[in-house]
């Protein structure tokens, strides 16, 4: 399968997958506030992805030698509807913020071809609720991909009752081009990844703010007791605390289920600016551990 892909939002979930989706043969086109926004972006992973491919690789490699190849398939483009021509696939990787992604598919509903496949990134908003906000007619589906995209391999689909055999059987066939494996859910706010990963996360940070045990001993017990790759509060440090924490009212205020009541350590570490990774501080001190880079 060769299709060329365009990407509206050069951020970290935009990046990931261009990658991965470049490293399968596609051609990907990525769209920004302007050109000049999407170069910066894509500069700057050029730089990481070259920095760990140096870093992972056994024997010395020349500073000066060419990039991989597939570096060559991602462009930065002006704006949307560059990216947009002749493309096959449109993902939205906008942040995970209902007004912010209903604004973009307002607009994008009226510049996308209707061959076109349209897909969210979104990880726990109700795809009914970014389309009806968009005034879209059934058809856009919840692509949910998990970061490193190259690294984890799997995506939910999230589709709304009424979604055309079609278009299921088209995300399919791109999720097997991809090396994907494709987990269809029915379409509910949080999804399904997100709700079970986000309970666990802000479980572990009651316990932490209960003084139970730290938050290192606390990720230890699953990934040791249980086989988790990391813990939640690693996790969550990894995914970004402000965006736990977006997610978590989010789902509460959709649901009102005491599981999604946001603990008052989240609020705090985020008040604080502390909202992990790439911060250098969440519920770990980013500045002191090895940060695996491979």
């Amino acid at each position: 399968m060769t299709a060329t892909f365009a990407i509206l939002g050069p951020g970290t979930l935009g990046l990931s997958f261009a990658r991965h989706a470049a490293e399968q043969g596609f051609r990907v086109r990525i769209a920004g506030k302007n050109r000049e926004h999407a170069e910066a972006r894509l500069d700057q992973a050029r730089s990481r992805w070259r920095g760990a491919q140096v870093a992972c690789t056994p024997d010395p490699i020349d500073p000066g030698a060419p990039s991989p190849s597939w570096i060559d398939g991602i462009t930065a483009c002006r704006d949307i509807e560059e990216a947009l021509a002749g493309a096959d696939v449109l993902l939205e990787a906008l942040p995970e913020d209902l007004a912010t992604k209903t604004t973009a598919w307002r607009r994008l509903d009226g510049l996308t071809p209707p061959a076109v496949l349209r897909l969210t990134g979104t990880s726990s908003l109700s795809i009914r609720a970014i389309r009806e906000g968009a005034g879209m007619a059934i058809g856009l589906l919840g692509f949910h991909l998990f970061v490193p995209v190259r690294r984890m391999r799997v995506v939910e689909l999230a589709r709304e009752a009424g979604t055309s055999d079609q278009l299921l059987a088209r995300a399919a066939d791109l999720s097997r081009a991809l090396a994907l494996r494709l987990i269809p859910i029915r379409d509910q706010p949080g999804l399904a990844a997100s709700r079970m990963a986000l309970a666990q996360g802000l479980e572990a940070m009651r316990l932490l703010e209960e003084g139970v045990a730290t938050a290192t001993d606390l990720d230890a017990l699953m990934v040791l007791g249980y086989g988790h790759p990391v813990g939640p509060l690693e996790l969550s440090d990894r995914i970004g605390l402000d965006l736990r924490l977006a997610i978590a009212e989010q789902l509460h205020r959709d649901t009102q289920d005491p599981r999604f009541e946001v603990p008052a350590i989240l609020r705090t570490l985020v008040q604080l600016g502390h909202t992990g990774r790439t911060a250098g501080q969440g519920f770990h001190d980013w500045d002191s551990e090895g940060i695996r880079p491979c």
